[in-house]
């Protein structure tokens, strides 16, 4: 425990130390952290009125926003596939990355469920033995043991590897391979899970559909890896980390074959209802067509598409796949289209038009964007936080030397291997 303790010790050391930018980064994650915690304080108080969900439209912005963190979590298994079964080195030296990023992402679907509900006080009705779990009769028991098992998973593998890379230590593969091996399955699962809570519902034709699991497993492999190559050469520039050309051009491939297949699976459900033409027909027509006069999503979703077609033949043809303008450009675009077409693309068309017939076309107000604003900057202030501990430890710039000290005394951090190493070694507190 004492060396689990002066671990910890030197996780908050590193979490201090900055510069100017890193301070006013964290300083503007806490200010809409702290605004979007007003705004949800104002929603408990209030109630889920202050929102615009209603009884036709009970799902919105913030489930929305739920099913699309699950998707980029679920991609961390992109990395721990070729880094451990196929042991290639490049992405290997980056795989705890995905494995933060898949904490964060976690972090951030629970604090999205949690403003979703109108009384989170309740959560004890959860717990096994003080509540009811009703696990495994109900899929939504499903979800919470899968989304929870995940989180931990992800946290307790990067946790080991840091903490025995901070000792100057081997890890033991012998415990942290099958963790890593069954992450595989658990990384499918919550997004199986997730899908199962849609197409279980035999009264919205929008969701019934068998391939639902399969596309958003798709798509979660083209938005999640996009997000990653971006945030890769973020810290790439910002940090001494290195992380190899190859490894973000290996990644952006496999985004190419993610993407055809989630491009192709959408246009077979598509086929299927146009060409069926039946009553069920109404909901895809209220998102690509509009219908009887309601068309506020269809200007999004053909958005949505024209980024997503362009930016699978971005990363389709290896020249501009391996292009870092034009592979920036496609990762944006895959993001933000594969974000309009698995958030509000999916989840309010379920609802439009409603058992009934009747149309109530939902919008977020400002207190929903508000509270998104600030669980998005919790997820990011999260992912820093990680970063700040990890980066240093994975360089190999900080950890408890043989004497069992920490290579720093007082305030300052001092570098001891990188200039080895370099011709250069920039000052960590500057990073």
């Amino acid at each position: 425990m004492k060396k689990v303790w002066a671990f910890l010790k030197g996780c908050f050391v590193l979490m201090r130390k900055g510069s100017n930018i890193y301070y006013a980064w964290v300083t503007f994650l806490l200010v809409l952290m702290v605004i979007g915690t007003l705004a949800y304080i104002n929603q408990l108080y209030s109630g889920l009125i202050v929102t615009a969900m209603r009884d036709q439209v009970s799902w919105g912005f913030y489930i929305s926003n739920f099913t699309f963190l699950v998707g980029v979590a679920a991609a961390a298994v992109l990395l721990v596939i070729p880094a451990y079964v196929y042991k290639w080195k490049p992405i290997k030296e980056i795989a705890i990355l995905g494995e933060l990023l898949a904490v964060s992402a976690m972090v951030m679907c629970l604090l999205f469920v949690t403003v979703d509900l109108g009384r989170p006080d309740r959560f004890w009705h959860l717990i096994p033995k003080i509540g009811i779990l009703n696990f495994p009769q109900s899929l939504l028991a499903w979800d919470v043991v899968v989304l929870n098992t995940y989180l931990i998973l992800n946290f307790v593998i990067a946790g080991y590897m840091l903490y025995s890379l901070y000792y100057k230590r081997e890890p033991n593969m012998k415990y942290v391979l099958p963790l890593l091996l069954f992450s595989i399955p658990a990384a499918i699962s919550i997004h199986t899970v997730t899908a199962f809570l849609y197409n279980g519902l035999a009264a919205r034709p929008f969701w019934n559909a068998s391939i639902l699991a399969p596309r958003f497993l798709a798509s979660a492999f083209c938005s999640g890896p996009a997000f990653m190559i971006l945030l890769f050469q973020v810290i790439r520039k910002w940090t001494n980390f290195e992380i190899k050309d190859e490894a973000v051009f290996k990644v952006a491939e496999l985004i190419a074959y993610a993407m055809f297949i989630n491009l192709f699976l959408l246009g077979a459900e598509v086929f299927k209802e146009y060409y069926s033409d039946t009553a069920h027909l109404a909901p895809m027509k209220y998102l690509y067509q509009g219908l009887n006069g309601h068309n506020d999503l269809v200007s999004f979703i053909w958005t949505a598409t024209f980024f997503n077609v362009t930016a699978f033949l971005l990363f389709l043809i290896p020249q501009t796949r391996e292009n870092f303008i034009t592979l920036n450009i496609g990762s944006i675009l895959i993001f933000i289209g594969v974000y309009i077409e698995k958030g509000m693309g999916l989840v309010v068309p379920g609802f439009v038009p409603d058992v009934l017939g009747d149309f109530y076309e939902y919008s977020p107000t400002g207190i929903e964007l508000l509270v998104t604003i600030g669980i998005w900057a919790t997820g990011l202030f999260v992912y820093t936080m990680l970063l700040r501990i990890a980066v240093p430890i994975m360089n190999g710039d900080f950890y408890v030397g043989e004497d069992g000290v920490h290579p720093y005394i007082g305030d300052q951090l001092f570098l001891v291997r990188r200039a080895a190493m370099h011709e250069k070694a920039p000052d960590l507190l500057s990073q």
